[in-house]
């Protein structure tokens, strides 16, 4: 059973084409984005056919990409002319592009407005706690786990903005708060800070990124018949989080709790093990109150709105980089860039819970720059949209409560599945057995392709007597 929980996300990372930053924020990598597509050529990738496309009047082909065709979103021009959008194609514009579009406030760590979050939603939880005990009632238990769940979460983005500077310029502050508002909800704070520091600084690699990542082929493959299946069952990829704390994912050894694990370097040791000692010190905590007030009271109180939280997080999570209705790329070698990873990551709407869980849906810019405060993101965002054009995905609006996203994730866990083995630009590929059709999207998509955007895929196809 654990198999399932411990695929959570990706392989084992190919080795690092630049030093990996161990502080601060990346931006350097900016200068990549202006890769030069003039005269390359791919290799184009599908079930029986392999045929390489050089360059031509109507499209310039991205390098080595092995995808599914239907990648392309077609618009009218002002003389009303179709034109072609590829979501993996290099920008027109550089990260300092966009930097210099956000208003300069929009910079500003005010540690006063941060704390007052932290005193709310602290003042809320015990709030709801204490309710709960007084009424002990079973028709309000539910409700209370709910509300008390979602509340959790939002101590967790609190926490994560302390690990990633954004509460305050104290390093000192920040990690005081971090310490108790993630050790609160047994996580390490350092130990999942490091590895979200290294998410970020990799976001939509396919091998580097750290979580929510693609299954190469070829280790989907070598997964047994009942991890692929509950891997991408409801609800199970939303119970994974405790389980990568301690194993991490496929192809990836240590834990977040161990100093000696990979995941850090040397001179991080000693946070790892303060934020350890703290974990155990709320474990015990725990331990103890269980004992004071019974198990049983204790599960209500706790242990079930802590699995509301983990549920909160892998679907947040999940979301912000699956489940958009157009394929979306993944990078591996030269063609990953800070910049090109981050404009795949996608902003949600959640409705009344923007407010409560502090706007982590707005999530694009928070991505490329992860120093905004997020009281800040909305502002900065709609400052940013001009300059994104199209890489920006607008989120469809939500109704109060955001059960429209449920539709997302279960779309997308029958469909992105595994990506290929090869390939600089690679999109999810979907696996027929788990997706309920006879062939993959890939195969549709090939056989009766006549889409404008791939010209030559169709004369390729006329000359095989298929169209």
């Amino acid at each position: 059973m654990a198999s399932w929980v411990l695929s959570e996300c990706g392989i084992r990372p190919l080795p690092h084409l630049f030093p990996r930053p161990r502080t601060g924020f990346v931006s350097h990598q900016s200068n990549i984005e202006s890769l030069q597509l003039k005269n390359r050529t791919a290799v184009l990738k599908f079930p029986s056919i392999s045929v390489t496309a050089g360059s031509s009047r109507e499209r310039k082909w991205v390098p080595n990409v092995s995808a599914p065709l239907k990648i392309a979103s077609v618009d009218e021009d002002e003389r009303g002319e179709r034109i072609n959008f590829d979501p993996g194609a290099p920008p027109p514009f550089k990260l300092a592009d966009i930097r210099a579009a956000i208003p300069k406030h929009c910079w500003v760590r005010d540690p006063w407005r941060s704390m007052s979050y932290v005193v709310r939603d602290v003042a809320v939880v015990f709030g709801l706690a204490a309710t709960a005990a007084y009424v002990n009632n079973w028709v309000f238990w539910p409700l209370y786990w709910a509300a008390q769940g979602t509340m959790f979460w939002a101590l967790f983005v609190l926490g994560h903005d302390c690990g990633h500077g954004s509460f305050s310029n104290n390093p000192k502050l920040n990690s005081v708060v971090g310490h108790l508002l993630h050790s609160s909800i047994l996580v390490p704070y350092h130990g999942w800070r490091i590895s979200h520091r290294t998410h970020h600084q990799n976001h939509g690699h396919v091998e580097n990124d750290e979580s929510w990542h693609p299954l190469s082929e070829k280790i989907y493959r070598k997964l047994d018949a009942v991890t692929r299946t509950l891997r991408f069952t409801i609800p199970f990829p939303l119970l994974a989080y405790p389980f990568y704390l301690w194993s991490r994912s496929p192809g990836k050894t240590g834990s977040h709790f161990d100093p000696n694990s990979e995941l850090f370097v040397p001179n991080e040791k000693k946070d790892v093990i303060t934020s350890t000692l703290c974990w155990t010190a709320m474990a015990a905590l725990l331990a103890g109150l269980s004992f004071a007030i019974g198990p049983i009271q204790m599960l209500k109180l706790y242990g079930v709105p802590y699995w509301g939280f983990v549920i909160w997080l892998d679907l947040v999570t999940y979301l912000h980089h699956h489940g958009h209705e157009e394929k979306l790329p993944w990078y591996r070698g030269k063609e990953w860039s800070y910049l090109r990873g981050g404009l795949t990551t996608l902003d949600r709407d959640y409705g009344w819970i923007n407010n409560v869980h502090h706007d982590i849906g707005t999530h694009v810019i928070h991505h490329l720059f992860p120093q905004i405060p997020h009281y800040n993101l909305i502002e900065a965002t709609e400052a940013a949209k001009p300059v994104l054009g199209k890489y920006y995905r607008e989120p469809k609006k939500s109704g109060p409560l955001p059960f429209h996203l449920i539709g997302n994730l279960i779309t997308s866990l029958k469909q992105d599945h595994y990506v290929s083995d090869t390939g600089d630009v690679v999109f999810y590929e979907s696996d027929p057995k788990l997706s309920g059709s006879s062939i993959s999207e890939r195969d549709t998509i090939v056989k009766g392709n006549s889409s404008p955007e791939l010209p030559e895929l169709s004369k390729l196809k006329e000359s095989e007597g298929e169209m």
